[in-house]
């Protein structure tokens, strides 16, 4: 492990998956800084958006990072972002995995992955094409859904609807709203596997939260 690396690191903490198939497992979540797709809907705006930026990002070490996860006691760590994938992850997912570590990855699938990952969401946006090879090494895709159109939209990208788990998640300012809803019900409805009805359950917790690590008490939503 290359002792004189490091990656900038917006946010790590311990919390629990609130989403997909491993949701309520035990997680220490590391959030890289730094994303070039820019959803309008972003929760996680302070790895980008310069009105939410903090004045200083923290260049973490990969023995640092790997040290603070085995000491949480997790069942996996969650590598996210941002866009994780823009930074080279190899050393980080050598280390974790040297250490007895499952690792995750949450990426928009619009970089090639550096790295190895026992499990890899991929959720595509609008805002930045995905590459079809990283689609296709998902375990899970991931679609955010903010309006009736996402639903054909984000199922017609080549290689989703061969992903063994394809979530629809509603977009968390739309989580109320019926025609998301009741549209993402219907659809799982019609169109059975691979479809499966998606929430962000950490949030109704406030799961992560309760780490004073997390940024999550700040509210970083814009627009």
């Amino acid at each position: 492990m290359a002792g004189t690396r490091k990656l900038p690191i917006y946010e790590c903490f311990s919390t629990w998956q609130g989403e997909g198939v491993h949701m309520g497992r035990s997680a220490f979540f590391i959030r890289t800084f730094g994303c070039p797709v820019h959803c309008p809907w972003c929760d996680s705006a302070g790895t980008w958006h310069p009105e939410h930026i903090p004045e200083k990002i923290e260049r973490i070490t990969v023995e640092a990072l790997v040290e603070a996860a085995q000491q949480s006691g997790a069942a996996c760590v969650v590598i996210t972002g941002g866009e994780p994938a823009i930074h080279d992850l190899t050393a980080l997912t050598t280390g974790l995995r040297e250490a007895g570590l499952r690792v995750h990855l949450e990426t928009s699938g619009s970089f090639e992955l550096k790295g190895t990952f026992d499990w890899i969401t991929v959720s595509p946006k609008r805002w930045k094409a995905s590459l079809e090879p990283v689609v296709r090494q998902a375990h899970e895709c991931k679609l955010i859904i903010a309006s009736e159109a996402d639903l054909g939209y984000y199922t017609s990208l080549p290689g989703v609807t061969d992903c063994p788990h394809v979530w629809l998640h509603p977009e968390w300012s739309q989580r109320n709203n019926p025609m998301v809803i009741n549209g993402i019900t219907e659809w799982v409805k019609l169109k059975g596997d691979p479809y499966r009805a998606g929430y962000q359950l950490h949030k109704v917790y406030q799961a992560d939260a309760l780490d004073e690590r997390s940024k999550a008490s700040v509210n970083t939503r814009y627009g």
